[in-house]
C-alpha cells in the first residue's frame, strides 16, 4: 500500500509559475546564447567575428591598452557570462559579468550616440539593451527551469539584484580606471 503523502509532487503546479519559468528560460537561452556567441566572435572569429588578433587591435584602437588583455577579458566575460546565463547557473554572478561588460561597451560607444544617423557609426543602443536585460535577470533570478533552481546557492530578489548591479558597476569602473591609466 502506498501513502499518497510520499509521492513526489512538482515544486509548483500553477500556470503562472510555470509560465514565468518558461519565460525566463527563453530569455536566458536567447540572451545568454547571444552573449556567448559575441564572446566567441571576439576570441575565435566564429560567427563572422573578428577573431582574437583583430579584436585585440580594435580594443587598442579604442584606448584599452594593452588590447590583448582587455579584448580577451571582454571576450571571456561575454562567453562565460553568456553560458552561465544559458544554464541558469550562478545567475547573479553571470548577470554581473555581462552587465559590467556592457557598461564598458556603452562607454566605448558613447560618442556614437544612442541612435546615430550615420550608418557607419555604431551607437550604444545594443549594449544598453543588453545591460538592461542583464540587470533584469539579476533581480528576477533564473526561474525554476535552471541549474540554480532548488540549490542552496540560489539567490534572487532586491538585495541580490542590487548586489549584482553594484558588483558590475564597480568592475566596470575599475576597468575604466585601468583603461585611463595604462
Amino acid at each position: 500500500m502506498t501513502d499518497t503523502a510520499t509521492r513526489l509532487t512538482p515544486i509548483a503546479t500553477d500556470d503562472k509559475t510555470t509560465a514565468e519559468g518558461i519565460g525566463l528560460l527563453v530569455l536566458r537561452i536567447g540572451f545568454g546564447g547571444l552573449m556567448a556567441a559575441y564572446g566567441t566572435q571576439k576570441l575565435f572569429g566564429w560567427f563572422n567575428g573578428p577573431g582574437w588578433r583583430a579584436n585585440a587591435d580594435m580594443f587598442t584602437g579604442m584606448g584599452y591598452n594593452p588590447g590583448e588583455f582587455f579584448g580577451t577579458l571582454a571576450g571571456l566575460a561575454e562567453l562565460i557570462g553568456g553560458l552561465l546565463l544559458v544554464f541558469g547557473l550562478f545567475t547573479p554572478l553571470a548577470a554581473a559579468i555581462v552587465l559590467g561588460t556592457m557598461i564598458n561597451a556603452v562607454n566605448a560607444l558613447w560618442s556614437g550616440g544612442l541612435f546615430p544617423s550615420d550608418p557607419t557609426v555604431t551607437g550604444y543602443s545594443t549594449p544598453l539593451l543588453f545591460a538592461l536585460v542583464a540587470a533584469t535577470v539579476a533581480f528576477t533570478g533564473p526561474g525554476r527551469l535552471s541549474l540554480d533552481a532548488g540549490r542552496p546557492w540560489r539567490r534572487e530578489g532586491v538585495v541580490t539584484g542590487a548586489g549584482a548591479v553594484v558588483v558590475a558597476v564597480v568592475a566596470a569602473v575599475v576597468t575604466l580606471i585601468f583603461k585611463a591609466v595604462l
